[in-house]
C-alpha cells in the first residue's frame, strides 16, 4: 500500500506543499469560533427516542507513574461515577445500569465497572459490566448505553471508561506458570521438590504487556510510523500538529474551558485538578528528539505521541423523556454512530478515514454541516494521514469504494481544546471525553453539530454525530 499511496500523492491533491500549508495554519489557530446562532435542522426520527447526554466527568489526566501511582484502577472509577454523582446530583437508585470500558484489566477487579460502582455508593441491585474495544472502549460504553435505552430496556445508563498504566499486570512466562499450577496440585513433597527442581532461570523471565497488534505482532508506534511514512507526512508536520494540541490545550485549561475535570483528593497524596502532560514546547526542541520507533529514519517521537495517561471518565445518558422528568437540561442529542473495521496492518489507524463518510451518511449531513470536530489524537501522524485520506479521491475510490472524497475539517473547527497528544489518552476514557468537549463546544461556539471519530487497536474505528440540545 505504502509505494500505490506515495504515488497518488506525489500526483493527487494532497501534496507536501498543500501539508505544510495545511499544518502552519493549523498551528495557528488558537481563538475558539464566536457563539453564533444556528437554524439547521434537528436529527430528532419520528417514532425513535431522543437519548441525550446529560452531564460528563473525568478525572484529571496524569501521566502514568505520577500521582495516581499507587491507586488501582477501580480508585479512578471509582472517583469518577463519584464526581458525576456529585455534579449531576441523580439519586444512586435511579440509574438502571453502569457499563464501563478498559482495555489493560487489573485481574482482581475483572468487572471494573461493577467493583467501582458499589465503591462509589451506587445501590447493589444496579447491574453492571465492562466491555473492552481497545482506544474505543468507552465510545463502546456510551453506544452500549445508547442501544439498551433506544430498546425499552432503560432510562438513566452511566457510561464510562479507565486507564491505569501506572500498574500493569506482568505475567510469570508460561513455562513457570504451569510449574506454579502443578505445584499447585502435587500431593507428595517428593512431586513438589521434582518442580522446583525443574524451574530454570530463563523460567523467571517475566511477560510484559505490550502496546502491539496480536496479529501483526507490530507495535502501533511502528505502525503510525509507516502510515505517516506512506501518506507522505513529514517530522515537521507531525511536530507541528502536536505543538498546535499542546498549545490549545495550555490555552483551553487556563482559560477554565475543560470543565469536565473534576477536583480529585488522592489518597494520602495530593489534590489534583488539572491534567499534568499538557507541556507546549518549540519546534526546535521538538525537532532534537530521536525517533521512537523506527531507528534512526523514524519520523513519531515522544514528543509527537499520546502518552501512557493514567484517568477515568463518566457521562450520564438517558431518554430525553426521563431527563426531563428529572428537571435536567440535556447537554447534547446522542445521534447516529457507526463502527468500522478494516486491515490491522496497514490500515490499523485510518478509523476515522472509514467512519467519517458513513456516520454523516447515516445522519444525511455532509462535512460542511458539522461545526465541531473532536478526533482522537493516538499520534500526530495518524490525524495527518488520515486528514490527506479523507482529502483523496484516489483513496476513496481505491481502498473504500467509494466514488469521491468526504474531505477534510476545517482547522479552525478541529480539536480546538487541545487533544489526546496533550490532554492525555487513558485508554479505556477518552471516548466520553471527547463526546463531552463536543457539547461543551457546541454550546459556546453556538454550533449544532459535532462529530467524534476515533482510531483504535485491531484497525477498527467509531464515528457519532452529536447534536446541541436547544438553549
Amino acid at each position: 500500500m505504502a509505494s500505490m499511496l506515495m504515488k497518488s500523492l506525489r500526483s493527487g491533491p494532497a501534496s507536501s506543499a498543500w501539508a505544510l500549508q495545511f499544518a502552519a495554519r493549523s498551528v495557528s489557530t488558537s481563538v475558539p469560533l464566536q457563539a453564533q446562532a444556528k437554524s439547521k435542522k434537528t436529527l430528532a426520527k419520528p417514532g425513535v427516542k431522543n437519548i441525550v447526554l446529560v452531564d460528563g466527568v473525568r478525572t484529571p489526566f496524569l501521566m502514568s507513574g505520577t500521582t495516581y501511582s499507587d491507586l488501582m484502577p477501580h480508585d479512578l472509577a471509582r472517583a469518577a461515577l463519584q464526581g458525576l454523582l456529585n455534579r449531576t446530583g441523580i439519586p444512586k437508585d435511579a440509574v438502571d445500569y453502569i457499563v464501563y470500558g478498559t482495555v489493560i484489566q487489573e485481574v482482581k477487579t475483572s468487572n471494573v465497572a461493577r467493583e467501582a460502582a458499589l465503591g462509589a455508593g451506587f445501590s447493589d441491585k444496579i447491574p453492571a459490566h465492562t466491555v473492552t474495544m481497545a482506544c474505543i472502549s468507552s465510545n463502546q460504553a456510551m453506544t452500549t448505553a445508547v442501544g439498551m435505552i433506544a430498546a425499552g430496556q432503560c432510562d438513566a445508563v452511566v457510561a464510562g471508561g479507565v486507564e491505569f498504566m501506572s500498574d500493569v499486570p506482568i505475567r510469570h512466562s508460561r513455562k513457570m506458570r504451569k510449574t506454579m499450577l502443578s505445584l499447585n496440585k502435587a500431593k507428595s513433597l517428593g512431586a513438589k521438590l521434582s518442580l522446583l527442581g525443574s524451574i530454570r532461570p530463563a523460567h523467571l523471565a517475566p511477560e510484559l504487556p505490550a502496546v502491539a497488534e496480536f496479529s501483526t505482532a507490530e507495535t502501533m508506534g511502528h505502525s503510525a510510523d509507516r502510515l505517516a511514512a506512506a501518506f507522505g507526512v513529514s517530522r515537521r508536520e507531525q511536530d507541528e500538529f502536536a505543538l498546535r494540541s499542546h498549545s490549545l490545550a495550555k490555552k483551553a485549561q487556563d482559560e477554565g474551558l475543560l470543565s469536565d475535570v473534576l477536583t480529585y483528593k488522592v489518597p494520602g497524596r495530593d489534590i489534583v485538578s488539572k491534567d499534568n502532560g499538557i507541556r507546549p514546547s518549540s519546534l526546535e526542541q521538538m525537532g532534537k528528539l530521536k525517533p521512537a520507533f523506527i531507528k534512526p529514519h523514524g519520523t513519531v517521537t515522544a514528543a509527537n505521541s499520546s502518552f501512557l495517561t493514567d484517568g477515568a471518565s463518566a457521562v450520564l445518558i438517558m431518554s430525553e423523556e426521563k431527563a426531563l422528568a428529572m428537571g435536567y437540561k440535556p447537554k447534547a442529542y446522542l445521534r447516529d454512530f457507526v463502527y468500522v473495521s478494516q486491515d490491522p496492518k496497514d490500515q490499523l489507524l485510518l478509523g476515522p478515514t472509514y467512519s467519517t463518510p458513513k456516520v454523516l451518511e447515516r445522519s444525511g449531513l455532509t462535512m460542511g454541516d458539522i461545526d465541531v470536530f473532536e478526533f482522537h489524537e493516538a499520534f500526530a501522524g495518524q490525524i495527518m494521514a488520515n486528514l490527506k485520506a479523507m482529502d483523496s479521491d484516489w483513496f476513496a475510490q481505491t481502498y473504500m469504494g467509494r466514488k469521491a472524497k468526504v474531505g477534510t475539517p476545517p482547522m479552525e473547527k478541529f480539536n480546538t481544546w487541545g487533544g489526546s497528544l496533550s490532554l492525555g489518552h487513558p485508554f479505556g476514557a477518552t471516548g466520553c471525553r471527547l463526546v463531552t468537549t463536543v457539547a461543551h463546544r457546541l454550546k459556546k461556539e453556538g454550533g449544532q453539530y459535532g462529530l467524534v471519530a476515533a482510531c483504535a487497536a485491531g484497525g477498527q474505528g467509531h464515528a457519532m454525530v452529536i447534536e446541541a440540545y436547544p438553549q
